[in-house]
């Protein structure tokens, strides 16, 4: 069986990307978001009543920070996305995002100006139920304010399958 967990990807462990934020999320990021995803919560929407609810104004929904690629500024890929990518050399599989787990610690405000730092905790190679092994890829999003508090977290796991049964196999 081939081993997809090579020791030029065990290198990328420990491996971390920052991006700073240029400017502050902005309450018209926080709007199209509410409105992209149909949540009409009038604390995203309406300074009074965020501020009625002891904010100092509207608040972003709380995906919004790990879901935005604001913290990008870089030309898209080839498939359009602009977000943060490891570009793993796993040749022959395609990759699922397989989940995340979110943590927020604060709600965020328009005002405040969000980075991102990536860390790539770890990898692991496991048996898949159709036969050979398939990978799979820790990374963990820490997101923080502009005094380096931090506001959310996000623990993604990607999944590397072989694209077909003979990647698996040796000849």
């Amino acid at each position: 069986m081939i081993t997809l967990l090579t020791p030029q990807l065990k290198a990328f462990i420990g491996q971390k990307v920052h991006y700073p934020a240029r400017e502050p999320l902005g309450q018209a990021s926080i709007r199209y978001f509410a409105l992209a995803t149909h949540d009409d919560n009038p604390l995203y929407l309406d300074h009074s009543y965020a501020q009625a609810a002891g904010h100092a104004g509207v608040i972003a929904p709380p995906t919004l920070v790990c879901e935005t690629c604001q913290y990008a500024h870089r030309k898209p890929s080839l498939e359009g996305y602009i977000g943060h990518e490891w570009h793993l050399p796993v040749l022959g599989c395609r990759m699922i995002r397989a989940g995340n787990d979110y943590t927020f610690v604060r709600s965020v405000l328009a005002t405040d100006s969000i980075s991102v730092t990536w860390t790539l905790e770890s990898m692991e190679e496991k048996l898949s139920s159709r036969g050979g092994t398939q990978l799979f890829v820790i990374s963990v999003a820490t997101y923080a304010d502009a005094q380096g508090a931090t506001v959310a977290t996000n623990r993604e796991t990607l999944v590397f399958q072989p694209m077909a049964q003979h990647a698996q196999t040796q000849p």
